[in-house]
């Protein structure tokens, strides 16, 4: 763990409507969760911000931001502001079939993470909205 372990951060990722952002922010997380010493975060972590990003980005129709931030003594929240001020889908149960092709990102939000929500947000003037999910870390001693 970081000198910093128990310190407070955030870090915010103002990403375009573009599709390449998915990739570019799941990098992001992943040098951010690196650096901080979360390593054992990255896998799941990376997913959950690939769905949250891909959702924004996909559905919506103005830019959009990911937001991580650690919360000592455990707790990263993984979050995606949109423009769009409407409520997202409530995530489906896992089926068989094409319902794996859509809507299966909050979905595995709601499976992998420890909770998940969604409120409205207004950024630099833009209403919308920002779902985000909190994962729990295990930290050893030093």
């Amino acid at each position: 763990m970081s000198e910093n372990g128990n310190e407070p951060w955030e870090y915010s990722l103002h990403i375009p409507k573009d599709l390449r952002a998915v990739t570019i922010s799941r990098r992001t997380l992943r040098l951010i969760l690196t650096m901080h010493g979360l390593i054992g975060l990255v896998d799941v972590a990376e997913l959950m911000a690939a769905e949250l990003v891909s959702n924004a980005v996909r559905h919506t129709k103005g830019p959009a931001a990911l937001r991580v931030r650690w919360s000592p003594p455990g707790t990263l929240r993984i979050g995606a502001w949109d423009a769009d001020p409407e409520p997202p889908e409530p995530p489906a149960p896992f089926g068989r079939g094409e319902e794996w092709e859509s809507g299966r990102g909050l979905a595995l939000v709601r499976a992998c993470a420890d909770v998940w929500g969604w409120q409205p947000l207004t950024r630099e003037g833009d209403r919308g909205k920002y779902v985000w999910c909190e994962l729990a870390a295990l930290l050893k001693s030093a």
